[in-house]
């Protein structure tokens, strides 16, 4: 039944779904290419590095890469779980993970909800493949 409160209480609810669509969309992730080189002794393949930086409390969702990755921490500490690799761990800038062929980015996120962090990743993939995907890998 409504009464005099409904309208507000819709204006409410819109207000709030609209902040949380611009606060998920501030918290994803930036990837910036840097290089891609396709490997001379390793026909068909191509090694990219990209970083990928992270605001306080930002996130990748459950993801997949071609290939394989090799990622270092720059910066800031980032939660990483990987169902080739194990439970969830927190990696702290100068430590590095990795990350095989085939298996899933379950968490990938900012540790912290006040400071940036960033991370190199290194990729070997197929010429020309896409390199991160969204969900599980097929």
């Amino acid at each position: 039944m409504l009464n005099s409160k409904t309208p507000l209480l819709a204006c409410m609810l819109t207000a709030l779904v609209g902040m949380g669509a611009t606060l998920s969309l501030q918290n994803n992730e930036s990837v910036r290419k840097l290089s891609a080189v396709k490997l001379p002794n390793v026909p068909a393949q191509t090694l990219t590095a990209e970083v990928v930086e992270y605001p306080p409390g930002g996130k990748s969702s459950v993801h997949h890469h071609a290939g394989s990755v090799f990622a270092y921490i720059l910066t800031g500490r980032i939660r990483s779980q990987n169902s080739g690799t194990g439970p969830a761990r927190i990696y702290k800038a100068g430590e590095t993970f990795f990350e095989p062929p085939g298996s899933n980015h379950l968490v990938s996120e900012n540790a912290s909800a006040s400071e940036p962090a960033s991370l190199l990743a290194i990729f070997i993939a197929e010429d020309g493949a896409v390199l991160t995907e969204p969900g599980n890998a097929k």
